[in-house]
């Protein structure tokens, strides 16, 4: 990295944990801020961390009420959740109360830094979010609503692609049923009628769809769109 370091607050109780993420994340350059319960996170807040590790399992405040305290004081901060294995419902929450993604302990060093540098630059997509998104052979113009894979112009339904744009727009985070429920229809509908429209639209978009390298399922809680080149 060059430029000042980017400033990650940790939130883990688990001493273990806390020196794995301070070794693996200061030998790639990112500045360490360390609290072992959630009232030492708000005061660390303080500091304006560019980013948060945040552990569900907290000692004084349960860890949906923290995120969203934190939400209710940052709304931009790009929080990754650390949670336990099987927790889907409590994931689903999280991302629901503005997390940007999560982990499933225990995880491995290199998917934890994947996972933070694609929650920051969707932080600097929403900031000035580009017209044209790119990944693989994946191409979308947002301005002029073309849609490529390598050469080939790929015609979808206004709501396959109004589906396509959204993940576009929040590319490399999950999204929770829920949210792209509320955000392609007017009231709350199935979530069977959102797995139609993604199966169409990976017909068109994957070269095979029953392995998808685009449109990726976090499965139990949503849909992700394979982070930009």
């Amino acid at each position: 990295m060059t430029g000042a370091p980017i400033k990650v607050l940790v939130i883990d109780d688990e001493p273990p944990i806390r020196k794995l993420l301070r070794m693996g994340l200061s030998t790639q350059g990112y500045e360490i801020l360390e609290a072992s319960n959630g009232k030492l996170a708000l005061e660390f807040l303080a500091q304006h961390p560019a980013l948060i590790i945040l552990d569900l399992g907290l000692p004084d405040i349960q860890g949906h009420e923290l995120l969203r305290m934190i939400r209710g004081r940052d709304d931009g901060v790009p929080i990754v959740v650390l949670s336990s294995r099987g927790d889907e419902a409590g994931k689903v929450e999280a991302l629901d109360l503005g997390a940007d993604d999560y982990l499933t302990k225990p995880f491995g060093m290199d998917e934890l830094l994947a996972r933070l540098r694609a929650a920051l630059r969707h932080q600097l997509q929403v900031k000035g979010e580009r017209p044209v998104f790119r990944s693989g052979d994946l191409s979308v113009d947002l301005v002029r609503r073309i849609v490529k894979v390598g050469e080939r112009e790929i015609k979808l339904s206004p709501k396959e692609y109004d589906l396509l744009r959204v993940l576009v727009q929040h590319a490399g985070k999950v999204l929770t049923h829920r949210f792209l429920l509320k955000e392609l229809w007017d009231e709350l509908t199935d979530a069977q009628y959102l797995r139609v429209y993604v199966r169409q639209l990976r017909q068109k978009i994957e070269s095979d769809p029953e392995r998808p390298q685009f449109v990726l399922t976090e499965t139990g809680i949503g849909y992700r769109l394979r982070a930009p080149d």
